[in-house]
């Protein structure tokens, strides 16, 4: 049963009845009284003999403060992001750096100035620029940089970007003007950008920008638009000149090794002959005199006999052939040869072994007459 149904009167229901005794819902004033009071015996304040309207003034006073302390801690709450480094300033002056993450700084006397370290800048720079040799030529220039250091970047100069920029414009002139213009517009493009990244470094090396230069990059070379169809002609004269150069050392590169191979061929076949040469010489030597001690014991028989080994070795090699008639003084010449060039077309006839001289040419006119007997006498 509720405390406050009909008939109940309240009793031992009411939660305001403790004790058996009726109070009432809680006095707030009361509340804020009561609670002025512990504070101000916290903070030193007059406990006793005060009005009770300068209670409730002294209460919402320390309720305002203590709302304000409470807002002053929270606001003091940062974050740092992964990318960045938080560079701190006590009253106005350098004091620290953060690392990425929740923090925590007094406001109003610490100040948090992040600063982002991880991302990469470009700044890129062009202009009308002077070449060694008089010439003028239009240069664009890109420069890829990091903050490398953050308290040198916020505090080192006034615009450490500005002066990158004016950095980076001196030494690119200064390559530039001790460079050739043909070396600018084609084939020196490369030993530029490095060159005008070792002279930017230099330059700003004692300023401590805190930046780090990540890359260079040679974007554009072009000579002034009154000229620049001459260039063009002179640039695309220099290309066909390295692509013919490219095509000969292609083809040096194809025939060298073919002409090389023949080369050794060659000398290989000579050395072979060479040797074959000196030793059929060897063999010829060592075989004469095998038959010098033969010829001086009987010079008949050994004349006789490389003589018939030499007609022998003549005859061998001929498609001619002679006959020799016995009680004749004829010899019968027989031209296979001409022949079988023939190709069996004509037969030969068949010749008698007895036949005079005059009776040979009439039968036939190839046949010739042959030397004497006493010319082969003679020859043997």
């Amino acid at each position: 049963m509720a405390w406050n149904e009909p008939g109940n009167n309240g009793k031992n229901n009411d939660p305001w009845n403790q004790g058996g005794k009726n109070q009432g819902p809680p006095d707030m004033d009361e509340v804020f009284r009561n609670l002025s009071k512990k504070l101000g015996g916290i903070f030193g304040g007059n406990k006793g003999g005060s009005s009770d309207s300068n209670n409730g003034g002294s209460a919402a006073l320390v309720l305002l403060l203590v709302v304000a302390l409470i807002g002053w801690l929270f606001s003091g709450i940062y974050t740092i992001k992964e990318s960045e480094r938080g560079v701190i300033l006590r009253f106005g002056q350098y004091h620290s750096e953060v690392n990425p993450g929740i923090n925590w700084k007094p406001t109003f006397i610490d100040q948090v100035l992040p600063v982002d370290i991880s991302s990469v800048e470009t700044l890129k720079t062009d202009g009308f620029m002077l070449t060694q040799d008089q010439n003028l030529v239009r240069v664009t220039f890109e420069v890829q940089y990091r903050v490398e250091d953050p308290r040198q970047y916020k505090f080192a100069v006034v615009d450490p970007d500005n002066s990158l920029r004016q950095a980076t414009d001196a030494a690119l002139r200064y390559v530039i003007g001790h460079s050739l213009m043909d070396d600018v517009l084609t084939k020196g493009r490369e030993l530029i950008r490095q060159n005008t990244r070792v002279e930017l470094e230099a330059i700003i090396k004692p300023y401590n920008l805190g930046l780090q230069i990540v890359d260079v990059n040679f974007r554009d070379a072009r000579p002034p638009e009154e000229v620049k169809a001459s260039f063009d002609d002179a640039i695309a004269a220099q290309e066909d000149e390295q692509r013919f150069i490219q095509e000969a050392t292609a083809y040096a590169r194809a025939i060298e090794p073919e002409a090389r191979g023949r080369v050794n061929r060659v000398m290989q076949e000579s050395e072979a002959y060479k040797q074959q040469s000196q030793l059929k010489a060897q063999g010829e030597v060592a075989r004469f005199e095998k038959l010098l001690p033969e010829y001086i014991a009987s010079p008949q028989v050994t004349r006789e006999r490389l003589y018939l080994e030499t007609m022998e070795q003549v005859y061998g090699n001929t498609s001619k052939v002679l006959i020799d008639v016995k009680n004749g003084s004829n010899i019968m010449y027989l031209p296979l040869d001409k022949m079988l060039n023939q190709n069996g077309a004509a037969k030969p006839a068949v010749m008698e072994p007895r036949l005079n001289s005059s009776d040979a040419r009439s039968a036939d006119p190839r046949i010739e007459t042959p030397r004497s007997d006493s010319n082969r006498a003679g020859r043997g």
